[in-house]
């Protein structure tokens, strides 16, 4: 159906002096039609909400837990900025498993030009992870609160249709050598070099120095552009001895102590602003399925 002309809805057909003289009211949004939308309607009017109080742009990027970061982000990315205002103060509601590092580098880019010098924030209401982390240090600062968390970077690749560590690829190869420099002799040492692929050593080191490369852009860029040690937050980030695991946790104490060293801003989680933050959340996780993503703004609306 054909929506009245208004700010939230361009280009409908508005109501003529035909419309007027006949008696015929202006089209309206039929009741199943808003009933069908409810929902969304109130994230949205959610989301206005919020952008009156914190007077910043609130664009929003919601995934289930089966759909990664990937190269079809871009074009809805540039639909939530279209009608942003530019050099405005800008935050990025982030909720992530992760994906591809160059993807995450461009998303951000793409963010930074927008904002300009004005502030930008990456809200992370849940959790931000891998390739999610990488996101959250291209912005100036990552809003948190005791929910939140982000994780290690370390890239992953597929090897035999799973998704495993580059680092656990490197670490086993680096072991097996080191234990052949002592003892030449070691049958399961040879054995088991022999089952690591050079070609797939070669990727897993590429890999590595890429997500480093694209950290350290990120945070000189952006959450570092007024100064701080770049190298070393990357390296900490990527540190696969002291993360355990790809999705090992990294709270805001984590995150802002003297290893990481990010910017944090930390939310109390019975605050009005942090409730509002993750009330929107909640009814955005319900708008998404695992295999999707929800790209959100006071005017935008997509599920992919």
């Amino acid at each position: 159906m054909t929506e009245p002309s208004s700010p939230s809805n361009p280009g409908a057909r508005p109501a003529d002096d035909a419309d007027l003289e006949s008696g015929t009211p202006p089209a309206t949004k039929t009741p199943f039609f808003q009933a069908n939308h409810a929902d969304r309607y109130q994230r949205q009017a959610l989301i206005k909400r919020i952008q009156q109080r914190t007077e910043r742009t609130l664009i929003c990027y919601v995934s289930g837990r089966e759909s990664a970061i990937d190269r079809e982000d871009t074009v809805p990315f540039v639909d939530l900025l279209h009608n942003a205002p530019k050099n405005r103060p800008l935050d990025l509601l982030l909720h992530t498993v992760g994906g591809s590092a160059d993807v995450a580098e461009k998303l951000m880019v793409m963010l930074r030009r927008h904002a300009g010098s004005a502030e930008l924030r990456v809200i992370v209401p849940d959790f931000a992870k891998s390739a999610g982390t990488l996101m959250v240090l291209g912005g100036d600062r990552v809003v948190m609160s005791d929910m939140s968390e982000l994780g290690p970077i370390d890239p992953q690749i597929v090897l035999s249709g799973k998704w495993q560590a580059v680092q656990n690829y490197l670490d086993a190869y680096n072991e097996h050598a080191e234990t052949l420099k002592t003892d030449p002799e070691n049958m399961a040492a040879q054995i088991m070099l022999g089952k690591l692929d050079p070609a797939i050593l070669k990727l897993c080191e590429a890999a590595v120095d890429r997500t480093r490369q694209a950290a350290e852009n990120l945070l000189k860029h952006g959450m570092f552009r007024n100064g701080g040690n770049h190298t070393k937050t990357a390296e900490e980030l990527l540190d696969a001895a002291r993360w355990l695991s790809h999705g090992q946790m990294i709270s805001w104490v984590d995150a802002q102590g003297p290893q990481i060293q990010l910017v944090v801003e930390h939310c109390d989680y019975r605050s009005r602003e942090w409730q509002d933050y993750w009330r929107l959340y909640c009814l955005q996780r319900l708008a998404v399925g695992n295999r999707q993503k929800l790209y959100e703004s006071d005017y935008v609306f997509l599920v992919l």
